[in-house]
């Protein structure tokens, strides 16, 4: 049996994920934040995220909390200029949904103008009214409640969350105030499994787990973790389908001692000169200074 259930659609939509979510066919999404990493994924994943976790894999930050909207917009217009097919999805960075709702919707709006099919943006109660105004201007919103890195000062570090009964129950009132607020989908992240099964199963809208256990409409984890591009510590929740840091890294090595030994290039990758200038340029010597 092949590992691919369906034929990719031509255009992943808002109304396509509600209708997986009610066939329970799973959604696969993950993050790119440039062309190369968003042609690579795109032809196989149902949603990519131009996550503000680029602060952390690709701009050398220790969390998300320094991205800006021009960081994001940067990446952001890299990856609209691929053509994507699966649904485009772009980060609402730390400050740029807080301040007012005027301020929320000229941010959101702004990456609806550079390409982006819709918007997330972390929290739960207390983003009820900027998520109503991203709704009412026509911006669809994407949803992040559990584990929210923003909040990394608050939770006093990145660690798991629902696990007292007060939070628990929180998260699942602000799941439903999110769904009934106009979210197309949440994002739930840092979770016990049974929470996120308990919040998926009552739901309408798809939720799309990452560290929240099996029982989500789909899954999310971050391209360069995907593919074992990242050093260090992995948390629990990822698994590595390839070591891509150190084939990448043998790769280049190989080159470099090839650079150092004389074996690279050689003709095949080298140019040559139109037959009738060759004796002309061997010949040259430099003209006398005046």
């Amino acid at each position: 049996m092949s590992h691919i259930s369906e034929p990719p659609v031509e255009h992943v939509t808002i109304p396509v994920l509600l209708r997986w979510k009610e066939e329970g066919r799973r959604i696969a999404m993950t993050t790119a934040y440039d062309a190369v990493t968003a042609r690579i994924a795109d032809p196989i994943v149902d949603v990519l995220l131009v996550g503000d976790s680029v602060g952390n894999v690709c701009l050398g930050f220790d969390d998300t909390l320094p991205v800006s909207m021009a960081m994001m917009n940067h990446h952001l217009e890299a990856v609209v200029r691929t053509k994507p097919r699966a649904l485009l999805v772009a980060d609402m960075p730390f400050l740029s949904f807080h301040l007012s709702p005027a301020e929320t919707i000229r941010n959101a709006g702004g990456f609806l103008q550079r390409g982006a099919d819709a918007v997330k943006l972390e929290g739960g109660a207390k983003r009820i009214e900027m998520v109503r105004a991203l709704i009412d201007c026509e911006i669809p919103v994407m949803g992040h409640l559990g584990l929210t890195p923003q909040s990394v000062n608050v939770m006093g570090g990145f660690k798991v969350q629902g696990r007292r009964a007060d939070d628990a129950l929180r998260l699942l009132d602000d799941a439903h105030r999110l769904q009934e607020a106009g979210c197309f989908a949440l994002v739930l992240e840092g979770i016990p499994a049974e929470l996120a099964a308990r919040a998926t199963e009552s739901l309408r809208i798809p939720t799309i787990g990452i560290g929240a256990g099996p029982g989500c409409s789909g899954q999310v984890l971050v391209f360069h973790d995907v593919l074992g591009l990242t050093e260090g510590h992995r948390p629990k929740f990822v698994r590595a389908y390839a070591n891509g840091f150190q084939l990448l890294q043998e790769a280049l090595s190989r080159w470099a001692a090839d650079v150092r030994n004389d074996a690279f290039p050689t003709s095949q990758e080298s140019y040559r000169l139109p037959e009738g200038l060759r004796d002309t340029v061997a010949n040259w010597t430099p003209s006398n200074p005046t």
